[in-house]
Formats: structure tokens, C-alpha cells, sequence
């Protein structure tokens, strides 16, 4: 891949901490959950390095300061690409959750935040002075795809995701420690405890997200794979239907799956066309058993490649 200007190698770049994944086979998906996840089918991928944390504020603002990029959520949104949008909304933000503050005494919920950026997490008068070692959020999969060039990689295909977060393994568990979410009460990963969304009981210790490393590692040494925040794939999102294959049919084994377009990565979609949707993975810090319980290795959710919100990040990937 063509590394822009500025950019440093995989061994020199400041997340550089990255393990390697050997090649191998799994079972991708699962049938026990959500129908975008059906059917589970045979996926082989070649070996890859992949970082062991998502890429965090201080990486972030390390490229920032190295390239001057500036942020989707940075920048007004262009009037002739949402022209159905309230023209006052039409103003440098992201998306929130939380108090809305038309609504202050009202239950949590999604609102464009004027003013919201990777600086500024929860808006004007937040800051990340001191979370410069939890996730960068507020980030497009332009913003995504333009730090991981700088940085000599690239982002995880849907399957190099689900993959490494399985541990390297054909490990069908539900969630990437086993079989219970919270074994023995132990909370693996920053999810929502709790009632969604009109409580919050933070048994992880954490509302918002949390300083990666937090948890305990899966078996490859890697972090925050399930929960604290969403991450970008290459893939664009579409419903599985490789072969009509199950876990049991091993004539049709599909190796490397991707459904991206590089070429097409950078461009502006055209306005409600189907390439503007990317696959991420992990689930956030707002996954909730009674909500969201997309905090599994295979769950999967659209998200238009434009929009950027306060629990989606992203890590990178070295093929080399």
C-alpha cells in the first residue's frame, strides 16, 4: 500500500505493538443470535500482524501532529450530500449518547453534538487530556483508513477481525472468554451492566470508554477486542451468503473473504447508495444484554462510512 507523506514504518510507528496471527480456518458467524450473523460458514485466512489495542488518543494526536489531518467530524457536512438535513445541524459535530440538552431530565439517547470531535468526546467543555490511553473516537473510515497509510498498515478485513478476536482459533464459544458473559461475576470487557438505557450500574468500572488493557487479553495477547468501543473493517457491509454453506458443508471453504473496493475506499459515495456502509466489529461500551448483545465475535453491525460517533474506533493491520 502507498504510504502518504510523513508516514513511518510498521516497526517505527507509535502503535507499533502489534502480534501476529498465523494463517488458518474457522467457523465465521454463528446461527444462536442476530440474522446478519447466519449462516456460520468456513473461512480460511493467511497469517497477518494485527495491534494488540486499538489505536488510542495519544497515537491519534501523534499523527495529527504529524500530518495536520483534519477530521470528518472536524469539518462542516457538504449541504448537497444530506439534503434533506436541518441547516442547523449543518455544523462541524458527531454523534452522542447521552443527555440531550433539549431534554435534560429525560432518559439518554443518540443526538449530533455540535461541536463533538476526537479533542472533544462528549462535546464543548469535554477534552482528552487525560485519556490520551483510552480509544480515539469520532472517527470516520476515511479519518480510519488515512491514519492506518500514514502508518504503513492498513484495517482488518471482517474476517482477519473476527479471527483474531477468536483467539487464532476455530473457537465457537459465544463470547471470546466462553461460555458466560461475566464468569463468576468478573467483568471481561467494558459493556453495559444494566438496564439500557435508563441505568448504568458501571460494574466494569467504566460509563464511557476505558483505558485499553483494561481487561484481561484473549489468547493472542489482544485487547479490547469485545466492548469500549466499535471497530472499522475494510468490509462493506452485506448479509453473509457465501455458498448457502454451514459448518458442516466443507466443499465450499472461502479464503481471505473481502468485500471491499480499495479503489472506491476514499471516494464520497453517491448519496444513499449501498457503498456507504462499512462492517464493524466488537461492540461498545453501550452494549447491553437487553439491548445489544453484540459484544461477541461474530456480531456485526452496518455503519455509513461518513458518520462518526462516540464509541467506534479502530484498529490497524500489517500483511506483510
Amino acid at each position: 500500500m502507498a504510504q502518504l507523506p510523513g508516514s513511518i514504518d510498521r516497526e517505527t510507528c507509535s502503535n507499533a505493538h502489534m502480534v501476529h496471527v498465523p494463517g488458518g480456518r474457522f467457523r465465521m458467524g454463528s446461527d444462536a443470535f442476530y440474522p446478519e450473523e447466519r449462516p456460520v460458514r468456513l473461512v480460511e485466512v493467511d497469517g497477518f500482524w494485527i495491534d494488540t489495542t486499538p489505536v488510542t488518543n495519544a497515537d491519534f494526536a501523534r499523527f495529527v501532529a504529524a500530518t495536520g489531518h483534519v477530521t470528518c467530524a472536524e469539518k462542516a457536512p457538504d449541504p448537497a450530500a444530506y439534503p434533506d438535513a436541518d441547516p442547523g445541524l449543518l455544523v462541524p459535530g458527531s454523534l452522542v449518547f447521552g443527555r440531550h440538552p433539549d431534554a435534560p431530565s429525560g432518559p439518554p439517547s443518540w443526538h449530533y453534538c455540535p461541536g463533538a470531535n476526537w479533542r472533544l468526546p462528549q462535546g464543548l467543555g469535554s477534552g482528552i487530556e487525560s485519556l490520551g490511553d483510552h480509544p480515539v473516537v469520532h472517527v470516520t473510515y476515511r479519518d480510519a483508513l488515512t491514519y492506518a497509510e500514514w502508518a504503513g498498515k492498513d484495517l482488518p478485513t471482517e474476517a482477519e477481525w473476527e479471527y483474531a478476536c477468536r483467539g487464532g482459533r476455530d473457537d465457537p464459544r459465544p463470547y471470546q472468554w466462553g461460555e458466560e458473559l461475566a464468569p463468576s461475576w468478573r467483568m471481561m470487557a467494558n459493556y453495559w451492566q444494566g438496564h439500557f438505557p435508563d441505568h448504568n450500574a458501571c460494574l466494569d468500572g467504566w460509563e464511557f470508554t476505558s483505558m485499553v488493557a483494561s481487561f484481561p487479553p484473549n489468547g493472542l495477547g489482544l485487547y479490547d477486542m469485545i466492548g469500549n468501543v466499535w471497530e472499522w473493517t475494510r468490509d462493506r457491509y452485506s448479509l453473509p451468503s457465501i455458498c448457502a454453506t454451514t459448518a458442516a458443508d466443507r466443499c465450499c471453504i472461502v479464503r481471505n473473504p473481502r468485500s471491499a473496493d480499495e479503489r472506491a475506499d476514499n471516494r464520497p459515495p453517491a448519496y444513499g447508495s449501498d457503498d456507504d456502509f462499512k462492517v464493524v466489529k466488537g461492540g461498545s461500551f453501550l452494549c447491553a444484554e437487553n439491548f445489544c448483545q453484540r459484544y461477541r465475535p461474530p456480531a456485526r453491525q452496518p455503519q455509513a462510512i461518513d458518520t462518526s460517533s462516540c464509541h467506534i474506533g479502530f484498529r490497524c493491520v500489517s500483511r506483510g
